[in-house]
């Protein structure tokens, strides 16, 4: 009883120095909570209330903001399967859910340091002494073996009172978040470069469609000339004109063929296919519909855009890298325990005799590191500050970006509605001048300006419905994709 007291006591005596110190590093952490945490950087954001190029009316409940697949709004079903196919297989998006991995993988690494570590060790050890004899008086020093066996567990942990590795492991969480939305930019990048990729592939329909049409309306004016020049009305130069109208139209059909093909080959590499495996019907602009899409509010936005979001993510992880840095200049406590059982022989090892144990408790308080530790905050404090104008930048931008794409769909609807109406009138004083030459009662000047301007009003047209369609696209970037539908408030009824 006595033996066990004694052991008792004296691990009473190697513990209270340990118990000492963490009541005095409890009674410190209040005093030093607040300056390594200290307050983040205000933004100083002016959020506008309303879009200056936006409806003026309020935004209403059930407004058309934009859904979560909101390419469908365009009404296109091979559009939509190769959104689909580019969401499943673009390897852009693969890279960035790799990206996810690295970072939850590191934050796993860092969290570590708030968790002790505990290893397993052990050991056998059998030695022998030197049996030489002196060669002078022939004494033989006899030698002797022994064997030493070790078996125990070591411990160690570092006390996280200033909260250096939670700060850590903070700023790698927010990291990780920010990936996630790294993710959603390159998913919403992945679907608009499709979108548009895909009108350019109707565009470079549409404008061939015309070129050929128009083809075969020149060479039908061509055949009437021909007549003219063997009635002896009209003349060579009036072939050579009407000749170099056709070449021109001619010269025109292969740039809108290589545009076609480029165009196919860049949604194959968005789907991660070979261009020769891949098929793209395409069709004509006309028949894509034309969506409605209401910006919403300003502040909403700040939710919506995931570039926002990454930056917003960025800058959280710089807070805490700071804290970190802070944190830094105070004492780190560490304890560390070693316990088992040491014995020469295998039969013994276990016995009660045989175990043994080990507590240490350490503090080391940074005195001179040559500036290290300074230039480590001063560094993480620069890089918050970049990080606060970045995140400002993305909102300033993501607020000029929905302006600049709410006015190009004003001004580009109205440019298409001003050009089909070009193209009519063109359309008719072609019409009108083709029947005057089959009649012989109007000049060749005439004919050859009316049939340039339809095959140029016809062309401009394409060009504007495509600029219009572009510009609901770039509305959808602007507001970072497709918005979650809101929950519905509900009243409980009494």
């Amino acid at each position: 009883m006595r033996f066990g007291a004694g052991r008792t006591g004296a691990a009473h005596r190697a513990v209270r120095p340990v118990w000492t110190m963490l009541q005095a590093a409890c009674v410190a952490v209040p005093l030093g909570g607040c300056w390594i945490e200290g307050t983040p950087p205000e933004p100083g954001l002016d959020i506008p209330a309303t879009y200056s190029a936006g409806p003026k009316a309020p935004a209403v409940a059930n407004a058309a903001t934009p859904s979560l697949d909101w390419w469908q709004g365009f009404r296109s079903r091979e559009l939509t399967q190769i959104i689909d196919n580019a969401n499943a297989a673009n390897l852009d998006v693969a890279a960035a859910v790799a990206r996810i991995v690295q970072a939850d993988a590191q934050s796993r690494i860092t969290g570590a340091a708030l968790l002790p570590t505990v290893d397993l060790n052990g050991n056998a050890t059998h030695s022998r002494a030197s049996q030489s004899t002196s060669g002078t008086s022939g004494t033989s020093f006899g030698g002797s073996e022994r064997d030493n066996l070790n078996a125990s567990l070591t411990a160690s942990y570092e006390i996280d009172f200033w909260g250096k590795n939670r700060f850590a492991l903070r700023a790698q969480e927010q990291t990780a978040i920010a990936s996630r939305f790294d993710r959603d930019v390159v998913a919403l990048t992945t679907v608009v470069t499709a979108a548009n990729a895909y009108f350019q592939v109707l565009a470079a329909q549409d404008r061939l469609r015309v070129a050929r049409q128009n083809l075969v309306s020149a060479k039908r004016v061509g055949d009437l000339i021909a007549q003219r020049v063997n009635a002896g009305t009209a003349s060579a130069l009036e072939t050579a004109q009407q000749q170099s109208v056709i070449d021109t139209i001619n010269a025109s059909i292969p740039p809108l063929e290589q545009t076609l093909a480029q165009f196919k080959n860049a949604l194959a590499v968005l789907m991660a296919r070979s261009p020769e495996s891949v098929r793209i019907a395409g069709g004509s602009l006309n028949a894509i519909a034309i969506p409605r899409v209401t910006p919403g509010l300003p502040s909403e936005l700040l939710a919506q855009r995931p570039d926002i979001r990454e930056a917003e993510a960025q800058l959280a992880s710089a807070n805490a890298n700071v804290a970190n840095a802070r944190a830094q200049f105070l004492p780190s406590i560490t304890l560390t325990g070693e316990g088992g059982y040491q014995s020469a022989i295998l039969k013994t090892l276990l016995r009660p005799e045989s175990a043994f144990y080990t507590l240490t408790a350490g503090l080391t308080q940074p005195i001179f590191e040559g500036g290290r530790l300074l230039g480590n905050l001063d560094s993480q404090t620069g890089r918050q500050d970049e990080l606060l104008q970045n995140y400002r930048k993305s909102v300033i931008s993501a607020f000029s970006d929905v302006e600049t794409a709410l006015t190009n769909v004003r001004n580009t609807a109205l440019r298409e509605r001003l050009q089909r109406a070009v193209v009519e009138s063109s359309r008719r004083a072609f019409d009108i001048s083709e029947q005057r030459l089959r009649e012989g009662t109007i000049d060749l000047v005439t004919v050859l300006q009316t049939q340039q301007t339809l095959y140029t009003a016809q062309d401009t047209l394409v060009v504007a419905r495509l600029a219009h369609i572009q510009a609901i696209v770039s509305l959808y970037q602007a507001l970072g994709g497709g918005w979650k539908p809101k929950p519905l408030e509900t009243t409980n009824a009494r």
